[in-house]
């Protein structure tokens, strides 16, 4: 079944439906103020929405969709091993890639729903898109197996991790994850789809920006499951109802920057900018889209201050002698 969070025409707080026709064409709207995630910690998802279908249906254009859920966790991963070929400029892949499904957290706090408008980054002139399909958590474990970890599952959305790439690819020489390169938006939805609705995932996926295709791939390219992912994010914590869990971009496309890494000029497929609509669609899930509109200027931040170069060489000498590493950070 296909769950959304939706705000009726005559009401202003959100509530939690069942979308309904094929094409998706209305939503049968639950009258209480349960959440998403309220009935994922409750482990009763599947049985509020088979009780919404007593509620009468309305019309889904009549209704202002919102994210899926607002998630405590956002944890997104690397799986596609051609999106990261090309986000390297084709100069290998690492070997630790291989190892493990390594991930991010990114900003629970920057989650959008379909019918959100997505600023600019403060200071970005190349934002990006990313396609990517999320696992919702439904139960709390720990230490989970793959198997384990497929049934923690609840359900599947779409994930855009917009990407402002020339903060990211600033930031990141520091030696730490991206920061304000994935800070500002993360787009959920048009819904989330229960995980029984799925017999494999070999789902097709396509992206589109301003009505042209730019990427197609297929879920099944993931070089890991979602099981695992559970797993290895389960590893020595805890993952909890509700934790969004992304599988990482796709290839053949799934964001610009892997097709610039490829070759392909900014002159030829440019950044995004204020005005631009990218739809990003997902067998078996739906379409998700979304507008880029302006954003606003950063508030600026004074540079580090400097030491002399007497300070400098001290501190190298203090490191050398000491028995923490003076590459470590916390």
């Amino acid at each position: 079944m296909r769950i959304a969070t939706v705000v009726l025409p005559d009401a202003g707080s959100a509530r939690v439906g069942r979308v309904v026709g094929d094409p998706a064409d209305a939503v049968h709207v639950l009258d209480a103020p349960d959440t998403v995630l309220d009935l994922l910690r409750a482990g009763t998802l599947l049985e509020a929405g088979e009780a919404a279908l007593s509620a009468p249906p309305v019309a889904l254009d009549a209704v202002r969709l919102l994210a899926p859920l607002q998630p405590p966790t956002v944890r997104d991963f690397v799986t596609f091993e051609e999106h990261v070929e090309g986000m390297r400029q084709l100069a290998g892949v690492p070997d630790a890639w291989y190892a493990a499904p390594a991930f991010y957290f990114s900003n629970p706090y920057a989650t959008l729903g379909p019918a959100d408008d997505v600023p600019v980054p403060p200071g970005s002139a190349v934002l990006d898109f990313e396609l990517e399909v999320a696992a919702v958590i439904g139960r709390t474990g720990r230490d989970l197996t793959p198997e384990q970890g497929t049934a923690a599952i609840a359900g599947f959305t779409i994930l855009n991790d917009w990407s402002a790439r020339d903060l990211q690819s600033a930031e990141m020489q520091v030696g730490l994850g991206p920061a304000k390169g994935k800070d500002t938006a993360t787009t959920l939805g048009p819904w989330l789809v229960t995980a029984d609705e799925f017999t494999d995932l070999d789902l097709a996926l396509e992206a589109r920006v301003d009505g042209v295709v730019v990427g197609t791939d297929r879920l099944s390219n993931m070089a890991w499951t979602f099981g695992d992912l559970v797993a290895y994010a389960s590893r020595g914590t805890e993952v909890r109802p509700g934790d969004v869990l992304g599988s990482g971009t796709c290839g053949h496309g799934g964001c610009l920057g892997e097709l610039w890494g490829r070759g392909t000029s900014h002159d030829e497929l440019p950044p995004l900018r204020s005005g631009s609509v990218v739809s990003l669609s997902v067998e078996g899930i739906g379409t998700l889209t979304s507008r880029v509109v302006p954003g606003v200027d950063p508030v600026p931040i004074p540079p580090a201050r400097a030491r002399s170069r007497a300070s400098n060489a001290s501190l190298r000498a203090l490191d050398a002698s000491s028995a923490t590493p003076s590459g470590a950070w916390g």
